[in-house]
């Protein structure tokens, strides 16, 4: 199966640093819908069968512009929603930011640890494993999937022959970034592809209205192998 992840584009809560993970969220800014509309050029080669969106309102609106010019099959699945922030819900400040994230990329010595008022990494982990177990049970060869930038990160560290918890923790992914995978449920994944920027290139990215998701987390750099 190829899985082809793709994080949602620009909300008013990316450009404040907000950790917003609740539903429904934040809709999409003027950026965020034009680095939606330019996905679909960047997938023109890809025999999609299916596209999935998470339960948050922006990655929905991230999904409009591939199905108005694709003819797939539209789910939305909760699994694929945001780490939830937990205590840290709608909080802007370096100590909620740094807690957050020192959380998630935690998980990676010891996935039971848990967000303050949030998740596990088992928690996310499984949620998200469940969302591919069920599309392989359903047959599916392609997907794309838009989702968030934190568990991109956190679930592709732990479950990803050739992404280390060093090189997730240091490279965010941006609004409209993706993770090109392909493998299986039982035998495990393989990533091609780790595009941190936006799909649609120079003209529609803006690191720094990425909001903490798309954030360097602590801890020293590696280098990854695709």
């Amino acid at each position: 199966m190829r899985l082809i992840l793709i994080r949602h584009g620009q909300t008013p809560s990316n450009v404040a640093d907000l950790l917003d993970t609740g539903e429904p969220g934040a809709d999409l800014t003027e950026l965020g819908r034009k680095q939606a509309a330019a996905v679909p050029r960047s997938l023109v080669d890809e025999d999609i069968d299916v596209v999935y969106a998470s339960t948050l309102v922006r990655t929905q609106q991230t999904a409009e512009p591939l199905l108005a010019q694709r003819d797939a099959e539209f789910r939305v699945h909760e699994g694929l929603r945001e780490i939830s922030a937990g205590e840290f819900e709608m909080r802007g400040d370096h100590e909620a930011i740094r807690a957050y994230l020192g959380t998630i990329f935690g998980w990676a010595d010891d996935p039971t640890l848990t967000v303050p008022g949030g998740e596990s990494g088992e928690e996310v982990w499984d949620r998200y494993d469940q969302v591919f177990a069920e599309a392989a049970a359903d047959g599916v060869r392609t997907a794309v999937m838009f989702t968030h930038g934190a568990i991109m990160r956190s679930w592709s560290a732990a479950r990803v022959a050739n992404i280390s918890g060093e090189y997730a923790t240091h490279n965010p992914i941006s609004n409209t970034g993706a993770i090109v995978l392909e493998g299986s449920v039982d035998q495990g994944w393989w990533a091609h592809y780790w595009e941190n920027l936006a799909l649609g290139g120079d003209r529609v990215s803006a690191p720094a209205g990425d909001g903490p998701a798309g954030r360097e987390a602590p801890g020293n750099t590696v280098e990854w192998h695709a």
